[in-house]
Parts: C-alpha cells; sequence; structure tokens
C-alpha cells in the first residue's frame, strides 16, 4: 500500500451553494441490520511493536480490493442511477451532497484546532489473529480513519485516494444529529415537551397513527407504528426513498401518513424503522421555523470550530432527509464527537443540555425493550443512538456499508470511521470495528 504523509489542517475554502443540483435518481438508504452484527466476544488490547509516527494525517492512494472498487478509473462518482455500483461506492460516499440536491451547512466563522500528538501503536485480537491497526485499514474498505482523545488527535488515515478536504456521507449516523437538535428545541421552549403527540407541531399527520405518537417514542423508535425495512426493493424503506429523492415538490408528510397501521403500544416495543426520524425532522422544522441545516449550523456547527462546510440532502419540497445523507469531513465529524463526549459542552459552553445527552444514552426504568442485548443481542437504543452494553455508558452512531462514530466519554475518547463494504449490511460486520474499538479503550483510555 503506497502513502504519503502530511499535516493540512485547512480544509478546502470552496463555498458551496444553498444547493447542490442533482445528477439522477435512486435512493441509496438501506437501514443496518444489528441483530447479528455482533456474534462473538470483543477483543481486549495487547502492547504493539511499530514505532510511532510523526504526527499528521496520512493518505494513501489504495486500499483493500482497490481495483473492484474503481481505483483505475480514480474511484469515479457516476450518477444517481450509478449510486450502488461497486466501482462507484468510494466516489459516492464523498460526493452524495453533489450527486443529489442538499442544503449547505456552513463552516464556523472562527475555526477550532484539534491538537497533534504522534501517532500510539495500537494492537487488537481478532478471532485467532493479533493484528495492528495498520493491519485494520489492510483489511478493511476503510475511506478515513481517526481517533482522539480530549483535544487531541491520535489517529488520522485515509485510503483510496480519499483525503481530509472530502466530505463523507454518514448515512444513518445523521439520525443522532436530529435527535440532539430535539434537545436542543426542547430547552429553547420551541417544543414544549418530548411526550407532546406529534400532530401537535405537524398539523399534516393529524388523525394519522403517527401523529398520535409522542415525541418520545419516535426517539425511541417504539413508536408501535408498522413499517418494513426488508430491503426488497417493495418494501416501506424503499417506497418512503422513491417518494423523498425526486425533485418533484411532494409533501412529506403526506408521504410519512401512508405508513398508518399500528401493531403494537407506542412505548413497548423497539423496532428499528427510519420513518420515525424522518418525523422528527418534520416536527424541527415546524418547532423552530427554520430548516433543520440551518439549526443546526447556528446551535452546533458553528459553535464547535468547524473547519469546513457540510451538506445535508433534502427532498424535492427542500425539506431535510433527516433519516440520513449529511455530509462532512472526518474532523469535523471528530468535532461532533468530542462535543458528545462531553455531554453537549464545548469549551465551556454547554450547546446541548447535558441531561439530554445522559438521558439519551441511559435506558430508563421501566424501558427494558431498549436495553442493550433486549432491543438488539447487542446494542440498546436511545435517542436515535446506539448504546453499548456494560456499566460504563459508551455509544456510537451507525450507518451502512461501515459509517461509525464510537464514543466514551469517561475517557473522552472517540472514534470515527468510514467506509465503503460492499454490502449495506453484513451479520457479523461491526465485531470488527468493535473489537478494534475496545483495544484502543484499553490502550489509550487511561
Amino acid at each position: 500500500m503506497s502513502a504519503h504523509t502530511g499535516t493540512c489542517e485547512e480544509a478546502s475554502s470552496m463555498r458551496w451553494g444553498a444547493l447542490c443540483r442533482p445528477r439522477g435518481c435512486r435512493r441509496l438508504f438501506m437501514a443496518v441490520t444489528f441483530a447479528a452484527a455482533v456474534s462473538a466476544p470483543l477483543a481486549c488490547a495487547q502492547d504493539g511493536g511499530s514505532s510511532p509516527r510523526e504526527p499528521g494525517p496520512v493518505f494513501s492512494d489504495s486500499g483493500p480490493d482497490a481495483e473492484l472498487y474503481g481505483a483505475a478509473s480514480g474511484y469515479p462518482v457516476g450518477t444517481r442511477g450509478t449510486t450502488t455500483q461497486l466501482d462507484k461506492l468510494v466516489g459516492v460516499y464523498s460526493h452524495f451532497g453533489e450527486i443529489y440536491p442538499s442544503r449547505a451547512v456552513s463552516r464556523a466563522t472562527a475555526p477550532w484546532q484539534f491538537k497533534r500528538a504522534p501517532e500510539p501503536s495500537i494492537t487488537y485480537s481478532f478471532g485467532a489473529e493479533r493484528l495492528s491497526i495498520a493491519d485494520y485499514l489492510k483489511r478493511n474498505p476503510v475511506t478515513g480513519l481517526l481517533i482522539a482523545r480530549g483535544d487531541t488527535i491520535l489517529y488520522e488515515h485515509y485510503q483510496y485516494s480519499r483525503t481530509d478536504h472530502d466530505r463523507f456521507l454518514s448515512q444513518s449516523m445523521a439520525k443522532t444529529l436530529v435527535a440532539m437538535l430535539v434537545g436542543v428545541a426542547v430547552s429553547e421552549g420551541r417544543i414544549k415537551s418530548i411526550d407532546d403527540l406529534v400532530s401537535t407541531y405537524v398539523p399534516g399527520l393529524a388523525g394519522a397513527e403517527y401523529g398520535n405518537t409522542s415525541i418520545r417514542a419516535l426517539l425511541n423508535m417504539s413508536s408501535g407504528v408498522e413499517f418494513s425495512e426488508v430491503y426488497d426493493g417493495h418494501d416501506d424503506i424503499a417506497r418512503l426513498g422513491r417518494a423523498l429523492f425526486v425533485d418533484e415538490p411532494k409533501d412529506p408528510a403526506a408521504i410519512v401518513a401512508q405508513f398508518n397501521t399500528r401493531t403494537a403500544p407506542q412505548g413497548t416495543r423497539w423496532h428499528y424503522a427510519s420513518v420515525e426520524t424522518e418525523i422528527l425532522g418534520l416536527v424541527l422544522r415546524s418547532a423552530t421555523a427554520i430548516p433543520v441545516a440551518d439549526y443546526l449550523h447556528d446551535r452546533i456547527w458553528d459553535a464547535i470550530g468547524t473547519e469546513a462546510d457540510a451538506s445535508w440532502a433534502i427532498d424535492g419540497s427542500g425539506q431535510e432527509i433527516a433519516f440520513c445523507c449529511f455530509n462532512a469531513t472526518l474532523r469535523d465529524y471528530a468535532r461532533l464527537a468530542r462535543l458528545l463526549a462531553n455531554d453537549g459542552a464545548w469549551e465551556g459552553r454547554q450547546l446541548i443540555p447535558r441531561q439530554w445527552l445522559l438521558d439519551a444514552t441511559t435506558v430508563r426504568p421501566g424501558d427494558g425493550h431498549l436495553a442493550p442485548g433486549v432491543a438488539t443481542p447487542y446494542f440498546g437504543y436511545g435517542y436515535q443512538v446506539w448504546l453499548l452494553p456494560g456499566e460504563q455508558r459508551r455509544f456510537a452512531l451507525l450507518g451502512i456499508r461501515g459509517q461509525v462514530i464510537l464514543v466514551d466519554p469517561a475517557s473522552k475518547l472517540v472514534m470515527v470511521h468510514t467506509a465503503v463494504h460492499q454490502k449495506p449490511s453484513e451479520p457479523g460486520g461491526l465485531r470488527e470495528p468493535l473489537a478494534l474499538w475496545f483495544a484502543v479503550l484499553q490502550q489509550l483510555g487511561q
């Protein structure tokens, strides 16, 4: 694997317009299947033997199966009609905001910079093998991997000719952004209570089952409303995507109102349903009277000193597609992770209420259906965020094809991981990233 080293801290100075125009029409999103995501014991850390690198990001033109991912053609972006082709994934997952209509989220007026430290030696065990972090990159189609502790970046590598200027697609990691913005809106009195019904804020859903569901139930994905995500091209998530990822101005409330059969009392059963985040986006837009992307910029993105513009895909009506498709640089995702690791505080300023972060990442007594090992065989679920098992409070933002942000509030360690797995989700697909994460925690979390 050929690599060259750099220390560039500044992202591209290119400023995006309010809309990045489209090129085609195909829905990307597919929720991660977590039932079999972790099916073996996780590894412990071991002392590594490689020498530390000088501080700074490391770039590689190659990566695992680079030829399959379009290396010979420069990792082409393609068009909407080719976004799921294997040789287009690298390009699509770093240029999504240029393929689909998107609203820009401007970088901070005063960027905040991470410090740097020499790369630590990191090894992990996976199965019967003892592996280094360099082995991890050789084995996994990672486009970017960043590890930070507090205000210091410890490790930052890119593959497949991606750089620290690229804006990586979040997929369902965006769901956690929506939940954090709901918390801000509650603190500002724009949303009176998360026990309010959705129809209080979205009159277009009055009389529908989702309109008669509480905001809290949507945050926990426990509405009890039927929504299928079996990924056969004919299920509910496919119908939702086809309706939203078009240029025609359709009413998003009318689109989500078609899912209207309740099969369980709300607040009693966890069921992953991307439509519920979409509705939270409608609640936010109504309650704040400004676009979700603008609210993110004004309350969080500017305040955490982001260094690059981001973007959020929008539907034909101009509404952000809340359940996915936020795009940002790796270091700006790390800034967001640092904010979450500090329970919503940034440099002495509380941007997201601390109690909201605690509530979002803790299972309440009586909500056993959300607990790790119950909601899924491994993860639990909070407010649009995945909860790791164990006594220590740790949580994750997850998206298909290997998008992961892992947060440990106790040690202030975070890991940002973007990737282009060949399949949207694979049984056991999260085992190795989690093995690496727990090794990082053991080696560097003291």
